[in-house]
């Protein structure tokens, strides 16, 4: 069981974005965004305040510590979740909520410390980009799972077989919660720290960060089909030069 470090500070969702993307370094495993106050969870072994005071200074941004123990965590991360809504494609809410009328695809999850719950914003830009592709019959990596909601919404969308990754115990536990809770049956999800594949896939979905993603390039590059596609998130606008020379 891990303790965890509860980071709060105020700042606007444009200076929320862009600090949560560079505390990634340390592996934040959940991101909570209420109006102009955002929440992160840190386990307390990797929690660095060095960096933390480094980033928040250079935005001007004060914050406050706590510590959490995870179970207490989940509690107060359960009774605020609320459901998100990404236009009238996909809508992600816990089993409490109800469903929607009009909503193409319906997932339900249950609202642990896992990244991807659609709040973040970089999750639902995912979605987003997803409801352009095409899924059905496809072949689909998932690689940084997290609560398994992009390998559900693929599964929802017709795809032929998913391969989910993830390299934290928990969200491998949460991910499989939500996805018997969806009645998937089509995910292959396991315990790993980097993209291990025996087959190519046609589509490759990477919601992590951009330290992660540059270490797994070339897996990707590998492991994605010809004239398959990859969607990669968790990145800065700064980023972009950095992910052009990579790819």
């Amino acid at each position: 069981m891990h303790n965890y470090i509860s980071v709060c500070f105020q700042s606007t969702p444009e200076q929320s974005e862009m600090i949560t993307a560079l505390l990634m370094s340390m592996g934040y495993e959940g991101a909570e965004e209420q109006d102009n106050e955002t929440i992160i969870s840190i386990k307390q072994e990797a929690f660095d305040e060095t960096i933390l005071k480094k980033i928040t200074e250079s935005f001007g941004v004060t914050y406050t510590l706590n510590t959490v123990a995870q179970q207490n965590w989940n509690a107060q991360w359960e009774s605020s979740f609320e459901p998100v809504q990404v236009d009238d494609f996909a809508l992600i809410r816990a089993s409490f909520h109800a469903a929607k009328t009009g909503i193409l695809h319906d997932i339900i999850i249950t609202p642990k410390m896992s990244f991807g719950t659609g709040h973040h914003a970089t999750t639902f830009l995912v979605i987003q980009q997803m409801s352009a592709l095409n899924f059905k019959d496809k072949s689909v990596i998932d690689f940084g799972t997290g609560t398994g909601v992009l390998a559900i919404l693929a599964e929802k969308m017709g795809a032929g077989s998913i391969l989910a990754i993830d390299n934290d115990e928990w969200s491998i536990n949460n991910s499989e919660e939500n996805i018997a809770a969806n009645g998937c049956d089509k995910i292959d999800i396991r315990l790993a720290n980097e993209m291990i594949f025996e087959e190519k896939a046609d589509i490759i979905l990477a919601n992590i960060n951009l330290n992660v993603i540059i270490g797994n390039i070339q897996k990707i590059k590998d492991a994605v089909k010809n004239n398959g596609s990859v969607l990669l998130s968790g990145l800065l606008v700064v980023d972009e030069e950095t992910i052009k020379e990579v790819l």
